[in-house]
């Protein structure tokens, strides 16, 4: 496990979540990013981190799933990131699901503010537009310049937590995605969205 966090309470330090990993895919991933020109190295000593059990400890309680984390890039390039999920994109066709792990919303000074909930409406309006178009690389340049959307950077100071979307956007191709479903936490609306069918 990897407590990649601080000033939360005790017990979100004791959390465990042991879904087994899966090698084999792990290898596949790094052969199918390196076709696609970009490097890649493993680390079979990485634990899950909030990234990994947080959702899909909710998704997948029992733990019996195999996962394969894959990291975002330390430079945060909107374009990278999209070329990123179109090189998984193969993985699909083998029922593998790609999981892009962040939030539509991530100023920690921001949760809990009604100033905050404009900020993050409008930012979020951008996205589930761009989310929703019918042609994916259109959808895909209006994600790759997201800074240019109403009040990005209040949503996001860093974009660590934006830029899994766009992952799962490249891998999408040209499923059409759309909003899953929509909470509000903190006075945050907090959006999930899926492209393509979800199937059981």
């Amino acid at each position: 496990m990897e407590y990649d966090y601080t000033g939360f309470p005790p017990h979100t330090y004791e959390i465990r979540y042991a879904a087994p990993g899966n090698p084999a895919l792990a290898a596949q991933a790094r052969e199918l990013l390196a076709g696609a020109g970009i490097e890649s190295a493993a680390n079979p000593n990485r634990g899950f981190d909030h990234g990994v059990f947080v959702p899909l400890g909710l998704m997948y309680p029992l733990t019996d799933m195999p996962i394969v984390m894959v990291s975002v890039q330390s430079g945060y390039d909107p374009a990278q990131h999209l070329a990123l999920g179109r090189a998984l994109a193969p993985l699909r066709d083998q029922g593998v699901l790609i999981v892009g792990s962040g939030l539509n919303y991530h100023n920690m000074r921001g949760f809990g503010l009604d100033s905050s909930t404009r900020d993050a409406e409008l930012f979020t309006r951008y996205l589930n537009e761009a989310i929703a178009l019918e042609y994916g690389h259109v959808r895909d340049e209006k994600l790759r310049n997201w800074q240019s959307a109403p009040r990005a950077r209040l949503a996001h100071p860093r974009e660590d937590h934006l830029m899994p979307l766009l992952v799962a956007a490249g891998a999408a191709g040209s499923d059409t995605g759309s909003v899953l479903f929509t909470d509000t936490v903190m006075k945050i609306p907090m959006t999930s969205y899926v492209f393509g069918e979800l199937k059981d």
